[in-house]
């Protein structure tokens, strides 16, 4: 692995450790609870900007370099992009309801619950979620990670690894399933195209339609919606 990608790793990982010796240092502090919020929101929004730019400086060079002549066409790109986003939503509705009926997991993931509860509250987030979020996830996980792996084994091998690490940086371990059915499915998109634009423009679709869900109902009616959903499932499949 380069040295360059080793840097992107680790202005990635800094993003989203620095925000704990924040917390850390305020609560010291006698702040009013959204003066408080407000500097930790603040703190995320910027340190992930941050990163994005350095990420994309440390990668400038890359753009030099010769350009793989079976790279998907534009047009290719926008049709890839929008199959990664459809496959990615089916992953994750079958991911679902494997959790659902092997393990008995019913409840919607925290991790996303937390995020847009952020959202809610502080709609700038928004921008984290569904655009640089997506951006850095995919150049880390599918690009180096993915990427350095698939240089050396098979798809199956790096789809695998890269996967699990991606559900595992989540922290959200009842869905682990979810977030690497997801992996494998940008993954795949990413090896088909050759342009790492695409599993980027599948990523950001997809966060960006959960967002909207999220926020255009009522949680207290997304919980009975996702509840019945699954009763029905159970149902239709005898479980």
């Amino acid at each position: 692995m380069t040295k360059r990608y080793l840097g992107v790793i680790l202005v990635y990982a800094l993003a989203q450790l620095s925000v704990f010796p924040v917390v850390l240092f305020l609560e010291g502090l006698d702040l009013a609870p959204v003066v408080y919020s407000n500097i930790v929101i603040g703190w995320q929004i910027a340190s992930f900007v941050i990163a994005l730019v350095v990420t994309l400086m440390l990668l400038k060079s890359e753009r030099e370099q010769p350009r793989d002549p079976d790279r998907a066409s534009t047009t290719m790109v926008v049709v890839w992009s929008i199959l990664g986003f459809l496959m990615a939503m089916f992953g994750q509705m079958i991911a679902n309801m494997i959790q659902i009926f092997v393990f008995g997991i019913e409840q919607q993931s925290e991790n996303t619950a937390q995020i847009m509860e952020i959202a809610r509250a502080f709609p700038i987030f928004i921008i984290i979620i569904a655009v640089i979020g997506p951006i850095l996830e995919e150049i880390i996980f599918r690009k180096i990670i993915f990427g350095e792996l698939y240089k050396r084994t098979n798809f199956f091998i790096a789809g695998t690894i890269s996967g699990i690490v991606f559900a595992l940086i989540h922290f959200d371990f009842t869905h682990l399933l979810v977030y690497f059915a997801m992996s494998f499915v940008f993954a795949f998109v990413y090896v088909q195209s050759k342009r790492i634009i695409v599993p980027i423009m599948a990523h950001v679709l997809m966060n960006t339609f959960v967002v909207v869900v999220q926020l255009s109902i009522d949680p207290e009616e997304l919980e009975n919606m996702l509840e019945q959903t699954a009763q029905t499932l159970s149902i239709i499949f005898g479980g």
